[in-house]
């Protein structure tokens, strides 16, 4: 009697160890709870600021200038600076000036197309100089091309 009683009392055991362990264990490592999601603020409305027509320097990797190109850039800002953005983008310009002559830019066979990847990043730390830490969240490079 003794033997089937454990056998059917092992597993109903087993069970309950088990399912009040996987309860515990969701409970203090499981995801966070709904009212956290709630309670998550709403993204700021963003625009884009657009620069057209910016001319730079093209710079080979030995320092030599290979010409020059120009290119249309659109910075995503929060829409409630737009206007203030839209007023210094001088200051990014001289900004991005400054920088393009010490960075090799040059790409292709010839070196006569920018390199993309490094503009976007010029561009990007040019960015706070004008305009503050954090107000330029992406920036996106429109069109480029030789002058």
């Amino acid at each position: 009697m003794k033997k089937i009683l454990g056998i059917v009392l092992m597993p109903i055991l087993g069970a309950a160890l088990g399912g009040g362990t996987a309860v515990a264990t969701n409970h203090f490592l499981g995801p966070p709870q709904a009212k956290a999601a709630e309670t998550k603020p709403e993204p700021e409305p963003t625009s884009f600021v657009a620069a057209k027509e910016v001319l730079a320097p093209l710079v080979l990797n030995d320092g030599r200038l290979a010409g020059y190109f120009k290119f249309d850039i659109g910075l995503e800002v929060p829409a409630k600076d737009e206007a203030a953005i839209t007023a210094k983008l001088p200051l990014l310009l001289h900004a991005i000036n400054m920088r393009t002559y010490r960075t090799p830019l040059a790409a292709g066979a010839d070196g006569m197309l920018p390199d993309l990847r490094r503009l976007r990043d010029v561009v990007r730390e040019a960015a706070p100089e004008a305009f503050g830490k954090g107000v330029v969240r992406r920036v996106a490079i429109t069109r480029a091309e030789p002058a």
